[in-house]
């Protein structure tokens, strides 16, 4: 199996080895700080709230306006690689320990578990009405899944040579395009249930999306990106000259296209020129994630430095990435150091008597109190065992 691993998978190895301690930063400048690893996945949800997957097996649904973390699900057991979201809200993640988990309503546990899948889940789609999704995994196929009733529909396509690295729907929802660690790309008719059309690419394509309702975009590891139509033929390319795309993502409105990689800028691509809009260097590389906000006006951004952030489309700025305080408590001045360090607890803990379970519990009334005892809390088996 290891032998089969694209180049970014075994880089994403060696990059949660190297970063595998928590941290819940603020800074005015830090973003939102709350994987103990990179951040591979985001999605915005239907509500306005942004989820985002790392590889510390977290999953976070932040509230982005106030600047905090609002739950954390955790019931992978290794990296998170995939979120999709339907349009009830239902969230679809998928990971490394070949799981596909399927989180609705405010459960701390999964509605389903999905184990067909022989190999990590490296890529989720969902159709534009939540109807159908699609899994690629590493053990070569994809499987379509009824997403209301996941756990009953399921059937490989004809499996790729090589690990399955993309998926997506088209947004006609007549095909279903998925490509490949050696450069196949296939066009899956969903009424007759096999390739329609199949090209081979001199490049892997790391991941992919739609455009309009019969075109796609490749992001491809030769630092280009190619535009296809539904014959699978290149229509326009752009050529990124620092190395392999790593994500791509279209703006809802269909007006502009975000690209990044592993020494690639955050790029906006205007859709009619295809020619650069800006460029937005503040994020840490590799990226692994992006995904626009339902008005596409804000970006959000996600890779190795484990901070999510907004930037604004228009400008390329920074937008709103300072954390506000999540307790109603008034902290002393910055310059005390109790203050400093504890800012790096207020995305997840509240610290008044008034505050709420965040995505950790609240801190009003810690000293003295038994371990995992806080009420309305889902604390972990492991922890209520403890007897401190």
């Amino acid at each position: 199996m290891v032998r089969g691993w694209s180049v970014l998978a075994r880089v994403s190895i060696l990059m949660v080895l190297a970063l595998t301690s928590p941290v819940f930063a603020q800074t005015p400048d830090a973003g939102l700080r709350g994987h103990g690893g990179p951040i591979r996945a985001i999605v915005v949800m239907p509500d306005g709230r942004v989820a985002s997957a790392g590889f510390d097996g977290a999953i976070i649904i932040w509230d982005v306006k106030a600047g905090r973390a609002e739950r954390v699900l955790r019931f992978h057991e290794s990296a998170v690689n995939a979120l999709v979201v339907y349009p009830n809200g239902c969230l679809v993640s998928g990971g490394d320990d070949g799981k596909i988990l399927q989180w609705c309503e405010a459960s701390s546990i999964p509605s389903s578990v999905l184990t067909d899948h022989r190999g990590p889940i490296s890529t989720l789609a969902a159709m534009v009405d939540g109807r159908l999704l699609a899994s690629g995994s590493w053990d070569h196929t994809v499987r379509p899944w009824a997403s209301h009733a996941p756990t009953e529909v399921s059937f490989a396509l004809q499996e790729h040579a090589a690990p399955v690295t993309s998926v997506v729907y088209s947004n006609d929802n007549n095909g279903l395009l998925s490509a490949s660690q050696d450069g196949e790309v296939r066009l899956t008719s969903l009424q007759m249930g096999f390739p329609t059309r199949t090209v081979k690419l001199p490049t892997s394509i790391n991941a992919v999306k739609a455009l309009g309702d019969t075109h796609f975009l490749l992001a491809c590891a030769d630092g280009k990106l190619r535009e296809v139509d539904r014959q699978l033929k290149i229509i326009r390319e752009f050529d990124l000259p620092d190395g392999p795309l790593t994500t791509v993502a279209v703006s809802p409105d269909g007006n502009t296209i975000a690209t990044a990689g592993m020494r690639t800028p955050v790029t906006l691509i205007d859709v009619q020129s295809f020619g650069v809009k800006s460029r937005i260097f503040g994020p840490g590389l590799p990226i692994w994630a992006l995904a626009f906000s339902a008005d596409s006006r804000e970006l959000y951004t996600g890779g190795a430095d484990r901070a999510l952030r907004r930037f604004d489309v228009a400008t390329g700025q920074p937008n709103g990435n300072s954390i506000a305080p999540a307790s109603r408590t008034e902290l002393p001045e910055p310059k005390d150091r109790g203050a400093q360090v504890f800012r790096a607890c207020l995305a997840c803990h509240g610290l008044a008597a008034a505050d709420n379970n965040l995505a950790g519990p609240t801190l009003y009334g810690i000293m003295g109190r038994r371990i995992a005892s806080a009420p309305n809390y889902a604390f972990s088996d492991p922890l209520k065992k403890l007897d401190i």
